[in-house]
C-alpha cells in the first residue's frame, strides 16, 4: 500500500482533488480541518503548486471517501465545461451547492467517456444558434427552436420522448443525486458531449419535459452567455415554448378564455402543463393580460401550481447509460465494478449516474465498497450504434 501511495503522490492531479472536494460539498478550510492541514496547503495541492506526501494522499482519500487512485492524472480537459453551467437561479442556490452539482456533472461525463470506449454512442448532433443576451424582443429563441426541429427532422405536432431525443442526438441526460436536489435542472457543454442534469424530486412529467426543452435552449443558444441572468432564462423559456408548442401550429388551438376543458385536452395532446399553455396563450396574444392573470389566480387558488388535475404520466427516464451498462454486462461480460474502476468513480456515485430512476439517496462508498475489481478485462466495442427507440 505504501508503494501505491508513493506512485499516486507522484502522479497527483490537483484538479481531481478539487473535483472530490466539491463532490463532498466541502470548502477548502473544511477539508483542511479534516486532514489537519492549513487551507493554504489544500489550495496548493489543488493548484498543483505543491504535491501532497503519500500519507496526506491517504488522509485526503479517507476524508473525501474516495479511493486514493481517484487523485491520479486524468484527461480532465475532456470533461471540464466548455460553457458555463446554466443554473436557474444563482440567488436561490449557494456556491457550494452549485460547485457540488457541477462536479457531479463532470463525473457523469467522465463515466460516459469510460463507457463509450466499449459502446458506440450516437454522434453529437446539436445545432449552434447563438442568441445575444441583449436580444429581448427579437425572434432569436424561436428561430433557434425551429432550427432544432428541422435539423432533428421532427414532425409537426407534439414532440415525442424528449429525453430519448436528446440522447439519440448525442446528449447525455442523468438525474442529480438526492442530496443535491436543491439545485434545479442545469446543463453545460464539454469537449466530450453536452450534459443535462434533472432534479430527481421534480415528480412531474410535464414540468420535467419543459425543463429538458429549457436546457436544450441553453445548449443551442448560450455557448458564451453568462448564466443566471433574467434575459438568458427568458430566452430559454421562449425556446422551450416554441419547441414544444410551435406558434404556427398551436395559436389557432388555444382558447382566448380560461376554458379548462379545452386546456385539459391541449395539455394531454401537446404534453405540456396548463400553466405553460396559459403562458403560451398570453405571449401569442390569444389571451389578454387580464384573462391570463385571472386564470393564474384560479391555478393558485386550487393548488394547481404544485399539482395539476388529471393523471400524471411517468417521468421520462434516461436510457443511454443504463442500456450501455446492460449491453456490456450481457454481451461482453464487463460489469459495473470494472467500469467504475476504469473511470475511477466511487461505485455508489457510478450507480446513481447510470441508473434510469433517481435513487432515494446516493450510496456512500463505505456501503458498497469504494472500488471493486480492476480496470482490466474484455474491451469489446460493439459495432452497432446504441440508440433508444422512440
Amino acid at each position: 500500500m505504501s508503494d501505491r501511495l508513493d506512485d499516486i503522490a507522484a502522479f497527483f492531479d490537483g484538479g481531481r482533488l478539487t473535483l472530490a472536494r466539491q463532490l463532498a460539498g466541502l470548502r477548502k478550510n473544511a477539508l483542511a480541518g479534516l486532514i489537519d492541514k492549513t487551507p493554504t496547503a489544500v489550495a496548493g495541492y489543488e493548484s498543483g503548486l505543491k504535491n501532497p506526501a503519500p500519507a496526506t494522499v491517504a488522509a485526503l482519500a479517507l476524508a473525501l471517501e474516495v479511493d486514493p487512485s481517484f487523485f491520479t492524472v486524468r484527461p480532465s480537459h475532456l470533461t471540464a465545461a466548455t460553457t458555463a453551467p446554466h443554473f436557474r437561479s444563482l440567488r436561490s442556490t449557494s456556491q457550494i451547492s452549485r460547485d457540488q452539482a457541477y462536479a457531479y456533472g463532470c463525473l457523469a461525463v467522465d463515466v460516459a467517456a469510460a463507457v463509450e470506449r466499449h459502446v458506440e454512442f450516437p454522434p453529437l448532433d446539436l445545432p449552434s444558434y447563438p442568441v445575444a443576451t441583449d436580444d429581448v424582443v427579437g425572434r432569436g429563441p424561436e428561430a433557434a427552436a425551429a432550427l432544432l426541429r428541422k435539423q432533428w427532422d421532427l414532425p409537426s405536432g407534439p414532440v415525442g420522448h424528449l429525453v430519448r431525443l436528446v440522447e439519440n442526438h448525442g446528449g447525455l441526460v442523468v438525474f442529480s443525486p438526492m442530496d443535491n436536489a436543491t439545485v434545479d435542472a442545469y446543463s453545460f457543454a464539454t469537449a466530450q458531449r453536452p450534459i443535462m442534469l434533472l432534479n430527481p424530486l421534480k415528480d412531474d412529467y410535464y414540468r420535467q419535459r419543459f425543463d429538458v426543452a429549457h436546457e436544450l435552449g441553453h445548449l443551442v443558444m448560450h455557448v458564451d452567455a453568462e448564466p443566471g441572468g433574467r434575459t438568458v432564462e427568458d430566452q430559454a423559456h421562449r425556446f422551450a415554448a416554441e419547441l414544444l408548442m410551435p406558434a404556427d401550429e398551436i395559436a389557432d388551438q388555444l382558447p382566448s378564455k380560461a376554458d379548462w376543458r379545452r386546456l385539459g385536452q391541449l395539455k394531454h395532446y401537446w404534453n405540456v402543463s396548463l400553466q405553460a399553455l396559459l403562458f403560451r396563450a398570453r405571449t401569442l396574444k390569444v389571451m389578454n393580460d387580464v384573462t391570463y392573470r385571472n386564470a393564474m389566480s384560479t391555478v393558485s387558488a386550487r393548488g394547481w401550481r404544485r399539482r395539476e388535475p388529471g393523471p400524471m404520466p411517468l417521468l421520462e427516464q434516461p436510457s443511454l447509460l443504463p442500456r450501455a451498462i446492460k449491453l456490456l454486462e450481457d454481451e461482453a461480460q464487463v460489469d459495473e465494478q470494472v467500469l467504475a474502476a476504469e473511470c475511477q468513480a466511487p461505485l455508489g456515485l457510478f450507480r446513481t449516474i447510470t441508473s434510469r430512476v433517481p435513487t432515494q439517496r446516493p450510496l456512500r462508498p463505505a456501503e458498497v465498497g469504494d472500488y471493486a475489481g480492476s480496470s482490466s478485462g474484455p474491451r469489446i466495442r460493439p459495432a452497432s450504434l446504441l440508440t433508444i427507440e422512440e
